[in-house]
C-alpha cells in the first residue's frame, strides 16, 4: 500500500541552498520533527541533509528520536562509487530503510550508461543480500530510455526506479512519456506538482512548482497508472517554490505550501 511522505527537499530552502544563506537551518532533527507534528510518519532525508557527515553521537539521537515519534525513514543520496554506496548501504540498514534513493551524478562524477550499469551492477548481490533496493532517480541528463535500459541491463530485483515528477522536463520529456516508459520499474515516487506558463514578454515559457494540486500534475491519475503496473511504492512529496523577495519570506512559502500538498495527498492518498 502507498504511504504518504515527506522529503528532505520539501524543506530545500529551509535546509539550504547555496547562495541563499539562512540565519537558522533545519537540521534533520528539526525535519522529522516537523513531519511529525504534522502527522506524517514517513520521511526521505536526502543528500541536502547527508546522513553520512553526522557524528556517531547526532546519528544515535536521530535514530533514537525517529524511534520515538514512529517515523519511519527512507534514506538518500548522490553519487555511485561503491565505498559510498556501501556507507549508505549500511546507514539503510540501520533506519530499516527498505530503499536507498540514489541520484547518479555528482559535481565531480557524471558516468556514462555504460559505466553506470558497470559499476551497479557489480555491487548489487550486496544490496540484494542485505535486502535494500536501490532506487535510481529520473535526472534531466538522461533520457527515460536510457534509464530503462540501465535497469534491464543491471537485472537484478533489488534496482528500481525513483520516478520524479519533474526531472525529465530537463530532457524534454513530460510526465506521461516518465511514466509510460519507467513506470514498470518504480520502486519510489517523487510527487512534484508545476506550472508551465508563457513568459510576461510571451517570448518562451517558464516552468514553476506549485503546491500538490494546484499545478499540471494530474496526481490521482498518476498514482492509478502507477498501481497497474503492480509495483510498491510510497508517495514522497517534494516541492519547487520559486524564491520570494527574501530568505524568510521564501521559507514561510515553502511552509505554507508543504501544509497545502499533504493537506490536499491526504484526500487521495489513504493509508
Amino acid at each position: 500500500m502507498t504511504k504518504l511522505g515527506i522529503g528532505s527537499y520539501a524543506f530545500a530552502w529551509s535546509i539550504g541552498i547555496a547562495g541563499y544563506p539562512v540565519e537558522k537551518r533545519m537540521d534533520v532533527l528539526s525535519f522529522v520533527q516537523r513531519a511529525s507534528e504534522m502527522g506524517v510518519n514517513l520521511v526521505q532525508i536526502a543528500d541536502n541533509l547527508p546522513l553520512d557527515r553526522l557524528s556517531a553521537a547526532e546519528f544515535d539521537s536521530l535514530i533514537h528520536e525517529t524511534r520515538r515519534l514512529g517515523i519511519a525513514v527512507e534514506v538518500g543520496t548522490r553519487g555511485i562509487a561503491h565505498d559510498h554506496l556501501r556507507t549508505y548501504l549500511q546507514i539503510a540498514l540501520r533506519f530499516q530503510s527498505p530503499i536507498l534513493r540514489v541520484v547518479i551524478d555528482t559535481k565531480d562524477h557524471q558516468p556514462d550508461s555504460d559505466e553506470v550499469i558497470r559499476s551497479i551492477k557489480a555491487i548489487m548481490p550486496e544490496f540484494e543480500q542485505a535486502g535494500v533496493t536501490l532506487a535510481i532517480e529520473n535526472h534531466d541528463r538522461f533520457k527515460v530510455r536510457t534509464l530503462a535500459h540501465i535497469i534491464e541491463a543491471i537485472d537484478s530485483p533489488s534496482v528500481g526506479i525513483c520516478l520524479d515528477t519533474v526531472n525529465s522536463l530537463g530532457a524534454m520529456e513530460t510526465s506521461d512519456v516518465v511514466v509510460d516508459v519507467l513506470g514498470p520499474y518504480v520502486v519510489n515516487l517523487h510527487v512534484k506538482d508545476f506550472s508551465i506558463r508563457r513568459a510576461d514578454h510571451n517570448l518562451g515559457f517558464v516552468v514553476e512548482g506549485t503546491p500538490a494540486g494546484s499545478g499540471a500534475l494530474n496526481i490521482p491519475g498518476l498514482l492509478k497508472r502507477l498501481n497497474d503496473f503492480g509495483r510498491d511504492f510510497n508517495a514522497i512529496l517534494e516541492l519547487w517554490p520559486s524564491p520570494e523577495s527574501n530568505i524568510q519570506a521564501t521559507i514561510d512559502k515553502e511552509a505554507a505550501w508543504v501544509s497545502q500538498s499533504i493537506s490536499y495527498l491526504r484526500t487521495i492518498i489513504k493509508e
